[in-house]
């Protein structure tokens, strides 16, 4: 991440958290720009600007980071619906379709994403695309049980499949104890029929395809901030 890159990413989490109002339950999302959100309305709690705001994590380190910083949370449970939660993408398309799970928590993602009345993403400008599939695999979490099955029908569908590793080798592991197959379809053209080939299969938990879901994209490049909204979105 160039310092260029990160400060985009810094403008577009603290504009996005301006939709804060005091009294939210908010999601606080996974990715490396949804961090700067959180980070910028634990400094809105902490100046008494924003009161009586909730998080809940998408992760078990967005947990961690927003209990050090200062941030009341939610039990896991998720007791009460989420007003709005912020959070990132690793590609956009110009009709808000997302593909999300860079950082492995793409399950845990959708859970708090198709909760929540309001779903702001945000990112910078590198994370365009006309198509989404063009610069990114589509994660997807499979159980560890079969997994190999699950590999070869992706490859059916035309995936270019990594497992993905840490850095020793090892299998990755998300916060669900399941693998994570990096699967590469070049532009995808039909997103939804992907979509639903890939609920059909027993094996596979969740796909990184977020569609329908973001409600507004924020985008910081050079000429400043960018808003995409969804059609019908206040």
């Amino acid at each position: 991440m160039t310092e260029t890159t990160d400060n985009y990413k810094r403008l577009a989490g603290e504009h996005a958290a301006l939709s804060v109002q005091s009294g939210m339950v908010i999601g606080l999302g996974a990715g490396s720009t949804a961090i700067f959100a959180t980070q910028f309305i634990a400094a809105l709690l902490r100046g008494g600007e924003r009161r009586n705001i909730t998080g809940y994590a998408t992760s078990k380190s967005v947990w961690q980071e927003a209990v050090r910083l200062g941030i009341p949370m939610l039990t896991e449970d998720m007791p009460t619906a989420i007003d709005l939660t912020i959070d990132g993408a690793d590609e956009v398309d110009p009709q808000l379709n997302l593909i999300k799970g860079g950082g492995g928590a793409l399950l845990r993602e959708k859970i708090v994403a198709q909760a929540s009345h309001r779903e702001i993403i945000v990112i910078d400008e590198s994370k365009m695309s006309s198509r989404i599939g063009t610069q990114h695999a589509v994660p997807i979490e499979v159980l560890q049980y079969g997994w190999q099955s699950q590999a070869r029908f992706l490859a059916t569908l035309g995936a270019e499949i990594t497992v993905r590793r840490y850095a020793d080798g090892s299998h990755f592991r998300t916060d669900q104890d399941n693998l994570i197959l990096d699967c590469r379809f070049e532009p995808i053209r039909d997103p939804a029929a992907l979509a639903r080939q890939l609920s059909e299969r027993a094996g596979i938990v969740e796909h990184g395809l977020f569609l329908g879901l973001a409600d507004d994209v924020i985008i910081a490049g050079p000429t400043g901030i960018r808003h995409l909204r969804r059609a019908g979105t206040p």
